[in-house]
């Protein structure tokens, strides 16, 4: 019997994980051999957190202003407020990981326990689209961080890149790949630059069920390649309110796993 049969029931669903892969041998050590996933750097009127940084004015003003010439292509996104986690294919084996690398069941907190568990529930459809050396990139919102969300019947997890080693896809390229396999971030434009007042405005109008919307993700694309990420968040956004940590309260669940205890 195989791992992923060991931890789910025939109809589908996750029985108790006897057999989760969180020896100590694995948990000590990166997959990848690197982070999963780095950091964006922000636009000009962002909110910068402690840790963040800003992209160089020459790309802010290819965003939202002016394109260099009729080779950059400007796809602006909504912005997800969850935890950044990835899904990689390395040597044949499918592995849950954070941001940082680990592997996702190493983690001391229960969203990535229960991030890793669905992953191995799903494994098939990550192993339909990843080849070996690549990894899908998401936000996973089964936890409230700074924004609640009304997911209803939606998978709480929203895809957004796909990457080997340091190279993205483009948007066209993961499009293709996870065709309706999993769902994305709403994509609000795609053509020249395009102001964050403007991207904010179309936001509103699409966006995944929030208490309200946290920014925009721009990706510029050049001669169809992935050129520079840039993002802008709303200057009244607060990290991580919900989270135990910070509020003192409870967790706060938009997603809970049916079979978490």
């Amino acid at each position: 019997m195989s791992e992923n049969e060991a931890n789910t029931k025939d109809d589908g669903t996750a029985k108790d994980v006897v057999a989760r892969r969180s020896s100590h041998c694995y948990a000590q050590r990166k997959p990848l051999g690197r982070k999963a996933y780095g950091s964006i750097g922000h636009l000009p009127n962002s909110r910068l957190g402690p840790s963040d940084h800003s992209v160089h004015e020459g790309q802010g003003r290819i965003c939202t202003t002016k394109t260099r010439d009729k080779h950059d292509r400007v796809i602006v996104q909504e912005k997800l407020d969850g935890s950044c986690t990835a899904v990689a294919l390395v040597d044949g084996v499918v592995h849950a990981l954070g941001r940082a690398g680990w592997p996702a069941e190493s983690s001391p907190y229960d969203q990535h326990h229960m991030f890793s568990e669905w992953v191995q529930m799903h494994e098939d459809r990550f192993r339909a689209v990843l080849r070996d050396g690549e990894r899908l990139v998401g936000e996973w919102l089964a936890q409230a961080h700074g924004t609640k969300y009304e997911l209803g019947d939606r998978e709480p997890w929203g895809v957004f890149d796909l990457m080997t080693g340091t190279d993205r896809a483009t948007v066209d390229e993961l499009r293709e790949r996870i065709g309706d396999t999993f769902a994305t971030p709403h994509s609000l434009h795609d053509g020249e630059s395009l102001s964050v007042e403007e991207a904010m405005e179309l936001h509103e109008a699409a966006k995944w069920p929030c208490e309200e919307t946290e920014g925009v993700v721009y990706r510029v694309e050049r001669r169809g390649k992935v050129d520079f990420l840039a993002k802008w968040v709303k200057p009244t956004k607060v990290d991580g309110k919900y989270l135990p940590e910070i509020s003192g309260d409870d967790p706060v669940w938009n997603w809970r796993a049916p079979w978490w205890a």
